[in-house]
């Protein structure tokens, strides 16, 4: 069963035209796609409130309304029951906004084209996104040609909307629609240039700049404003939209801000212990393995991993300690190792705080 207009407007059945009026912009202005943007359920409630005021508003329907309620019009109201087209509520309601809302104020039923957007995939190492980098990229957007010419559209006059006469069981109704010719831009070609569109627009390779910030992940989307196709007659550009792709870099692994290193040491420096210097991804970092460290040992460097992209410090660089087993030796090395077969130096002896690998396992998906 459908809502009673009255009720979608919060008004009671006695109420003046004035009333009405003031009702229905409440409404309206509550629940604008712009202050709504995505929102469903406000767009409906929008359509709603400007069904109620297309009946309320005008006396004649208003009378057929309170006589014979929704039955009355059934299937021939102007924007037929709440199929309406959002342009269609702006041009004929607009002046009841008074302002509150860019565009739509005046009634004016132009409306600016807007051209499409495009999408590029920029590949990026991690040294670039560990600081942030400026790419230029060459785009081949659409323009609009030299000497192509636009003037006011026939089919509407410059208007950019078309009235429509329905003859309904009240009587003729006139609504407005967007003008199917122009699109509702009040304009139309003139003059095609040779080798354009349609639309008088031609390609031409434009070399755009893109900073991207520190930080980005693979599957990012970027946008640049007004760097997609140009739209005819003077219209609205659309942006480029930039897809990150990170390139897999030879040494580092990445997991989120934070960064693996697999360095691998000899049996000797694991025994004796030993200082190494590693190269980040910007500058170097000394590390000191003591002597006696054992194969799985995870350093935690706090700081030297990646910074993030909005802004909240800088991940860790996490490096894996991993002991080189030398897979040939000569004879004075084996007899060595022979030695020390039984030497109980060489026997393992691991302590409470040597995690078996079950146990780190266990550990990551704590």
């Amino acid at each position: 069963m459908k809502e009673d207009y009255y009720d979608i407007l919060g008004i009671s059945k006695s109420a003046s035209s004035s009333e009405i009026k003031k009702a229905y912009r409440k409404k309206a202005i509550q629940f604008h796609p712009d202050k709504n943007p995505g929102d469903t359920s406000a767009e409906a409630s929008f359509k709603k409130a400007a069904e109620a005021y297309e009946i309320l508003g005008n006396e004649e329907k208003r009378t057929k309304y309170d006589q014979y309620g929704h039955a009355a019009f059934d299937g021939n109201q102007g924007f037929g029951g709440g199929g309406m087209n959002m342009d269609d509520i702006f041009s004929q309601f607009g002046d009841i906004f008074g302002g509150a809302f860019g565009g739509f104020g005046g009634g004016g039923g132009q409306r600016r084209a807007k051209g499409t957007d495009m999408r590029i995939r920029v590949k990026l190492t991690l040294e670039e996104i560990a600081a942030g980098v400026e790419k230029k990229i060459k785009v081949p957007r659409k323009v609009q040609s030299p000497g192509v010419q636009y003037g006011t559209c026939s089919a509407c006059n410059g208007k950019g909307q078309v009235m429509k006469i329905t003859n309904t069981i009240l009587g003729r109704m006139q609504t407005a629609a967007t003008c199917g010719t122009c699109g509702g831009s009040g304009q139309s070609l003139l003059n095609r240039p040779a080798g354009t569109d349609a639309q008088g627009m031609i390609k031409k390779e434009e070399t755009v700049s893109i900073k991207i910030p520190a930080g980005v992940e693979e599957g990012m989307q970027l946008k640049v404003t007004g760097k997609g196709n140009d739209a005819p007659a003077n219209g609205i550009s659309g942006d480029l939209l930039v897809l990150i792709e990170e390139i897999i870099h030879d040494t580092f692994v990445r997991e989120g801000n934070h960064m693996h290193y697999d360095l691998y040491i000899s049996l000797s420096e694991a025994t004796l212990g030993i200082s190494k210097e590693l190269a980040l991804l910007e500058g170097k970092a000394r590390i000191k393995l003591e002597s006696g460290i054992q194969s799985g040992k995870t350093l935690r460097l706090r700081g030297k991993g990646l910074p993030s992209v909005n802004g909240y410090g800088t991940g860790d660089l996490m490096v894996h300690i991993n002991v080189w087993t030398p897979k040939t030796l000569n004879k004075e090395q084996r007899q060595f190792f022979e030695k020390m077969l039984e030497d109980p130096n060489f026997i393992p002896s691991p302590e409470k705080s040597d995690k078996s690998f079950f146990e780190k396992v266990k550990d990551m998906f704590a």
